[in-house]
């Protein structure tokens, strides 16, 4: 059996999207690209969406958009992919870190305050797994402090904290659809916000800075080549019109696994919610034990045909960080202990009972074998 960690759910309603467009002659800047960004807007009921061509396209606009600049700091988690903190980069940003929760692998928002300093300008929320972040407090400490507040929702679609959706609470926030996530559109982001302003910058940015009027080569600000394909757009709206089944069916899934885990007493730990959160599931990430040789469980799942990845490594260990600012071992303890023990399993909308089966048997063969 081979079974891939992730594989898109495309079905015969994105290819007639698709073939729509290439129908119609307009590949971009056309009808799709606004159709769905209409589609983010009613779905989380806010004010303006900017379809971009990814994830951390949006994030760095994000960035722009709020007026961040060199000598700022943003305050943001060591646990998330890269471009979380890249973006802050990208302007000259610095972020700070705190530690997340061990259980929920979220940003910890009792750690926030002892952060602040007077160059802090914003907290960047990451809903790492599509578990949401503590956001009521984290709004209270941003209205306290006069802080921006932009939310990485890029693997949380859907997700909600005390019924409300992430990406509802920030000045700005982004998702992205890269093929693993739980919609795509093969690369893309949608930056969303109900600021009219940061609307504006957003979405001449993402036009080469060219005027929101369109204005034929009129350039307003220094701006980026991100756009959003109609092409890619179309399989977008597709996705959209299947959101609410596919959020079903990926939560399902996670459900099984779960089932599976505590039936054959896996020693491993599971990604639970916390009593106010909803998850989105984005991919499956279990805990393995203390003492694991985490790489050679790999090489084990993968001769057993199966995919698995280390999420996520801790962002202040990257090589360039560390060379950076400085930051060492032991700095966050919690988010290194995430990043070494963490492994993501098969996880895609598809996935068989019997995959499952065949991951959590082989897995529990390996780990019984192998740990001390």
């Amino acid at each position: 059996m081979k079974i891939p960690l992730s594989k898109p759910d495309i079905t015969n309603l994105e290819k007639a999207y698709v073939l729509d467009v290439l129908n119609s002659g307009i590949l971009s800047l056309g009808d799709k690209g606004r159709e769905f960004e209409r589609k983010f807007i009613d779905f989380l009921n806010v004010s303006y969406a900017v379809g971009m061509n990814s994830g951390t396209s949006a994030l760095h606009v994000a960035v722009k958009a709020l007026g961040l600049k060199k000598g700022d700091e943003v305050i943001t988690s060591p646990y998330s992919f890269v471009a979380s903190s890249n973006c802050l980069l990208y302007e000259g940003v610095k972020p700070v870190f705190v530690d997340v929760h061990p259980d929920t692998t979220v940003m910890d928002e009792k750690l926030i305050e002892s952060a602040i300093t007077d160059k802090t300008k914003a907290i960047l929320v990451v809903h790492i797994f599509g578990h949401p972040c503590n956001m009521d407090e984290i709004v209270k400490i941003a209205q306290k402090h006069n802080l921006k507040i932009i939310e990485d929702a890029c693997e949380a679609l859907g997700a909600t904290w005390n019924g409300r959706f992430t990406g509802t609470f920030g000045d700005v926030s982004i998702f992205a659809f890269y093929p693993n996530k739980q919609i795509t559109t093969g690369e893309g982001g949608m930056l969303v916000t109900n600021d009219e302003q940061i609307y504006k910058i957003a979405a001449s940015l993402r036009n080469q800075g060219r005027s929101i009027s369109n204005e034929w080569l009129s350039h307003e600000r220094l701006g980026y080549n991100y756009r959003l394909s109609d092409i890619h757009a179309a399989i977008g709206i597709a996705q959209m019109e299947r959101l609410t089944g596919i959020l079903k069916k990926r939560e399902k899934i996670a459900e099984k696994y779960h089932k599976l885990i505590d039936e054959n007493q896996v020693p491993v730990t599971y990604l639970k919610s916390h009593h106010h959160a909803t998850i989105s599931w984005f991919v499956y990430p279990v805990l393995l034990p203390e003492h694991c040789n985490r790489d050679i469980v790999m090489e084990e799942l993968l001769r057993k045909g199966i995919q698995s990845k280390p999420y996520f490594p801790t962002i202040h260990l990257q090589p360039f960080y560390m060379d950076l600012f400085q930051t060492n071992v032991g700095d966050f303890p919690v988010s290194e202990m995430l990043a070494k023990r963490s492994l993501a399993l098969p996880f895609f909308n598809n996935i068989s009972e019997m995959e499952q089966k065949y991951v959590i048997t082989t897995l529990l063969e390996i780990l019984m074998r192998d740990t001390p």
